[in-house]
């Protein structure tokens, strides 16, 4: 079996990777024409395609579209002269894996020809089914105390605070306590205390009557009467002004409150959980917070753990939002290489839970293939800079060029390479030997001089690095 082919009307093009995939030891087919490929779909089909646009009759746009048809698992390379856009958008709706403009480097090319059939045979794996998935994911021991603490609080009524950085999935975890508890029946309202204007906090809290202030043209229900016999989840509660705080207290105090511009006390039966980033004693501490209120809301505290403490969690994390991301865009789910999988467990994640989350919907969208690898991970989780600059430039602050050195080993480590010290040991001598000449003019002993190493022991480095030939 020929398991790529190659359809290209310019014989140079099928000539350079009829040789290159030779080398490789890949099977390969080369036409001439996207008619002739497609009368030898049924007797031979491929494993992968890499296909010109614009050739004379069928054109590729055209013979990926009948071969997706017939053979929808099979991953296309596109090739193409003409690099606009147009053509790069029409190869991506078609359902190419890759575009690849003209003229290409040859080993690059290969190497896409190779994560084609990689993917190949991996498309034939559906992705995990996501079927009795538990509304809260997390098997580190950070997040089985979270789940203890669930259950715990089950049949209890009492007020929640639940801390944590942003991302960590507060909401959620307030969502399975209502899911769990007595009040399961009734509403569960959300608010995020820092989204809404001081003006309007009050009103959406407790609502108001007509004619209460401008624009007051109904009596409108707040948050506390949506949520009655339910639950009233208030996210970001640091950020609570000073009045509402004083509000917020009666309300926790005595189970009662008015609408704006009301005069008739109105009962709740509420359950309120909070949660909030921030230090809320060291709010209060800074005349920030009120401390009666502090200690009404933290009967119990709940600390959901950052996804740094829980990188076991990543993996499946990951693969449950990729499954995820592809139903919700109605597109195939992509796979995770385990060198991918290995990377992002390596990564901090400040944005916690909700940034590996949207990176994943990123994937789905801009990965070129289904199979994931660390190369097609968004360039700032590779630890890379949007412009493509270097970490150490000059005027960087002192600790990047480590921080450059221990991404650069992470990504070596999830790649499962092997020799990293010898090769990371020998681009550092060169990049230190090349720098010191050049300051020199080079002047070989004043460079050792500044390197404090010896002139013989600096001429070797230079010969056994090849830096005489560069």
């Amino acid at each position: 079996m020929n398991p790529v082919w190659i359809i290209d009307d310019d014989r140079s093009i099928r000539w350079v990777f009829e040789k290159a995939l030779a080398r490789e030891g890949i099977g390969y087919r080369t036409f001439a024409t996207a008619r002739e490929a497609l009368d030898r779909l049924d007797e031979e089909p491929p494993q992968v395609v890499v296909s010109d646009i614009r050739m004379p009759g069928l054109s590729g746009l055209e013979f990926m579209q009948t071969l997706k048809e017939r053979l929808p698992s099979t991953p296309v390379i596109v090739m193409t002269a003409y690099s606009d856009l147009e053509s790069a958008v029409a190869a991506f709706q078609g359902g190419a894996f890759e575009y690849l403009p003209k003229p290409f480097d040859v080993d690059h090319a290969v190497e896409l020809v190779r994560r084609a059939l990689d993917e190949s045979r991996r498309r034939f794996e559906a992705p995990p089914a996501d079927d009795g998935t538990p509304e809260i994911l997390g098997q580190a021991p950070a997040m089985q105390e979270v789940f203890r603490a669930i259950g715990r609080l089950a049949h209890s009524h009492a007020t929640v605070l639940i801390t944590g950085e942003s991302g960590t999935g507060k909401e959620l975890v307030a969502r399975a306590l209502h899911r769990h508890s007595p009040r399961a029946a009734k509403s569960f309202i959300a608010i995020n205390t820092a989204a809404i204007p001081k003006d309007l906090l009050e009103s959406e809290l407790f609502g108001h009557e007509r004619g209460a202030f401008t624009g007051a043209q109904a009596m409108r229900r707040g948050r506390f009467e949506q949520a009655e016999g339910g639950t009233l989840f208030l996210d970001e509660i640091g950020d609570m002004p000073p009045d509402l705080q004083t509000r917020l207290l009666r309300v926790l105090s005595d189970g009662q409150f008015y609408r704006v511009g009301g005069h008739t006390p109105i009962t709740a039966s509420v359950r309120v959980i909070a949660a909030t980033h921030q230090d809320l004693e060291a709010r209060v501490r800074q005349g920030l917070f009120r401390e009666d209120l502090f200690h009404r809301l933290n009967v119990i505290r709940l600390r959901l753990p950052s996804l740094r403490e829980r990188r076991e969690d990543i993996p499946v994390l990951a693969r449950h939002f990729l499954a995820r991301s592809a139903r919700e865009l109605g597109v195939e789910g992509k796979h995770l290489t385990e060198a991918a999988v290995q990377f992002l467990a390596t990564r901090d994640f400040p944005g916690n839970v909700r940034q590996l989350e949207n990176v994943c919907h990123w994937l789905t969208v801009m990965a070129p293939g289904q199979v994931v690898d660390v190369a097609d991970l968004p360039p700032e989780i590779r630890g890379e800079t949007p412009g493509g600059a270097g970490a150490a430039g000059a005027g960087g602050e002192e600790g990047d060029w480590r921080r450059a050195l221990e991404r650069e080993v992470a990504v070596r480590l999830a790649r499962g390479e092997s020799g990293i010290a010898d090769a990371l040991t020998r681009d550092f001598e060169s990049a230190l030997i090349t720098r010191a000449l050049a300051h020199t003019g080079g002047r070989r002993i004043e460079a050792a001089t500044l390197l404090g190493i010896g002139r013989n022991t600096l001429t070797r480095k230079v010969q056994e690095l090849r830096l005489d030939a560069k």
